[in-house]
């Protein structure tokens, strides 16, 4: 339940009791007590624009100053009274230094009261020389209103304007020293429009315009009504609208205006609805909604997600060259904070598929974001927030754009505990071991689709490829391939690692005869690495295969192991390089036939007639009876 608390505070006699008294009575009683009872004042009490559940007003006095100071530290909003021009000079003097010097932060409003003794000329001063002198000069001071207890004038508005202040601040949003909007009110309403322009024009059309208006405040206009608010516009400033719509420096000014003159709830429907808080920053639970992961689940996206960030890239793929240049990744992340940090870390654009000029083609766009996902899903949950991503089932969560696969179940057989086969996974990693210089770039590289290149540099920190793989029948897979660089040792000694990565990839250099033993070594230090499921393979095959130096050479050693003998593959050789992707996607996806000192299972011999048989000799002594009968019954 919603209670905001409204302590009025001022000088002695300005008139505090007189007002909550003429509020709750709706009309003047003159002869009342000095401090009246905190009051709550239940919801749509003075105005129906408040959303409030309930309210709390709570008078003071001015000489009970412990008193005084506890309420204000329990207080959301002041209502701060004067009634002649010493109470004035008081408010600057004495009541906000106050307190500022508590240490409170809240909004006030400064209420004029006795309205009914004054003149014309001193209601002319209170606005030009009084009110707009505290606007400027106190960040606190939201608003400021002329009131009568005595004639019941505007005391329902100087309530509402309380509750504003709590319901929808003014302080974030605007600066009235500067009369400009606010740094984040301005990042803030950019995003809105940024989302609100689905064709990326850099105008709000029309339909656009009705759009956001219908999801802010769940209403139309007409074409009249939006009309003159394009004409008011223009009036304030050329060019900001036209046939083509609102533009962005439009969108701005109409938020302004709707500051300026007061309606700043407006302002605030329209962030809201964005899923902004009141410190102008994007609701945790919309960037990170709450997803219970089970233990050996992975997280991917879903149909929705995929179909999603495909019309992302289509919509910013501005020229149609089927890739994102650097403008175009750059306008797309708009409304973001920036690339992902952890793509920039995978050297992004180079782990994905890209075109001649550099630029992440579609495939490459998919596959990154299958690798975010897949590594770490809040990364893609938050991005897909600020992206604005909407679903039919929930619009407030971008959880209906992943999906979480079963748990990776095990089994045992003989003693060794094994994984057990999945299904509904399309997104496996795959950990590069093996010695330096042996070809694990050159493999990263080729898997992308690049040339091969003679020059060799010492991978240093950890280096990745995503990209898809297309497995026998069609079935489309991604696989993220992961170059360990020199944290191999220490990535391979981590089981909690191990337990995330799918199938190891052991490389050696078939022309090196001293590559294979790094292999060994590794293996030997490291017993875990033995439940992992493993696949070997040897690299830069084009080149004199080479007998190793090693205690256990490659093609026994695996059978010893009971896998598969190493592919021998070349960079360059397309066929061998796609033998090998599809090799490891299936050992990823069916350990069983890849976990290094898993026994085979055993095959069974044929009985003597199996029950297939069985079954089908039944089918043809039933044909043959009823052939009979059919040709007995015929001669008779």
């Amino acid at each position: 339940m919603t209670i905001v608390r409204v302590v009025v505070c001022g000088d002695e006699g300005v008139g505090k009791s007189s007002l909550i008294t003429a509020l709750v009575k709706e009309r003047f009683v003159p002869n009342i007590q000095h401090v009246i009872p905190p009051i709550n004042i239940p919801r749509d009490f003075s105005d129906s624009r408040s959303s409030l559940n309930s309210t709390i007003l709570v008078d003071t006095s001015a000489s009970n100053l412990s008193s005084l100071q506890y309420e204000v530290r329990q207080a959301d909003v002041i209502w701060l009274v004067y009634s002649d021009h010493y109470t004035y000079e008081r408010i600057s003097l004495y009541w906000i230094p106050m307190f500022r010097s508590m240490g409170v932060n809240l909004p006030i409003i400064v209420c004029n009261s006795k309205l009914d003794l004054q003149t014309s000329s001193d209601i002319s001063v209170a606005l030009n020389e009084e009110f707009m002198p505290l606007l400027k000069d106190f960040k606190e001071v939201e608003a400021c209103i002329r009131c009568s207890a005595k004639e019941n004038y505007n005391i329902n508005h100087a309530f509402y304007l309380c509750q504003r202040a709590v319901t929808h601040p003014l302080s974030p949003l605007y600066d009235y020293k500067d009369a400009s909007m606010k740094p984040l009110a301005i990042t803030a309403l950019n995003r809105v429009f940024y989302l609100c322009d689905r064709d990326q024009d850099g105008y709000l059309s029309d339909e656009e315009f009705l759009r956001l208006q219908q999801k802010c405040f769940h209403k139309s206009i007409d074409i009249t009504e939006l009309e003159t608010i394009k004409t008011t516009l223009n009036s304030l400033m050329p060019d900001c609208a036209g046939e083509k719509g609102i533009t962005a420096r439009g969108f701005l000014l109409l938020n302004k205006f709707f500051v300026e003159s007061g309606r700043h709830e407006t302002v605030w429907g329209i962030l809201r609805a964005f899923n902004y808080t009141d410190s102008l920053s994007i609701d945790e639970k919309v960037l990170y909604p709450k997803l219970e992961i089970p233990r050996y689940s992975s997280v991917e996206l879903s149909p929705l997600g995929y179909k999603f960030l495909v019309d992302l890239f289509l919509l910013f793929d501005k020229d149609n060259d089927g890739g994102l240049n650097h403008h175009e990744l750059e306008r797309l992340f708009y409304p973001t904070p920036g690339i992902p940090k952890t793509w920039k870390d995978t050297n992004f654009p180079r782990s994905v598929v890209c075109n001649e000029q550099g630029y992440v083609t579609l495939q490459g766009w998919l596959a990154q974001w299958s690798m975010t996902t897949f590594l770490d899903h809040k990364i893609t949950l938050a991005y897909l927030g600020y992206f604005g991503f909407e679903s039919n089932t929930s619009a407030a969560s971008t959880s209906a754009a992943l999906y979480i696969t079963k748990p990776r179940k095990f089994k045992k057989r003989n003693g060794k505990v094994f994984r057990a086969p999945v299904i509904d996974r399309t997104v496996f990693n795959c950990f590069i071991v093996g010695a330096s210089g042996c070809g694990k770039t050159s493999l990263l590289e080729a898997f992308l689709g690049r040339s091969f290149s003679n020059a060799h540099s010492p991978t240093i920190q950890q280096s990745f490829a995503v990209n898809n793989v297309e497995l026998t029948g069609g079935k489309q897979c991604y696989l993220i391939m992961e170059e360990l660089g020199e944290l191999e040792n220490a990535i391979l000694a981590n089981k909690e690692k191990l337990d995330f990565c799918d199938v190891l990839c052991f490389a050696y250099d078939s022309s090196d005869p001293e590559s294979f033993q790094h292999l060994v070594e590794v293996k030997q230090k490291i017993a875990y690495l033995d439940s992992i499921p493993s696949v070997f393979v040897a690299l830069k095959a084009d080149l004199d295969r080479q007998q190793q130096r090693s205690d256990l050479l490659p093609e026994p050693y695996t059978r010893t192991l009971n896998i598969s003998p190493p592919l021998h593959i070349c960079s360059y050789w397309n066929s061998s390089l796609n033998e090998l992707m599809n090799h490891i996607v299936k050992a990823a996806s069916n350990p069983r036939i890849a976990t290094p000192g898993l026994e085979p299972e055993p095959t069974e011999q044929e009985p003597m007639i199996n029950p297939f048989t069985i079954g089908c000799g039944a089918i043809g002594f039933m044909v043959i009876v009823s052939a009979l009968y059919m040709q007995n019954f015929s001669r008779r």
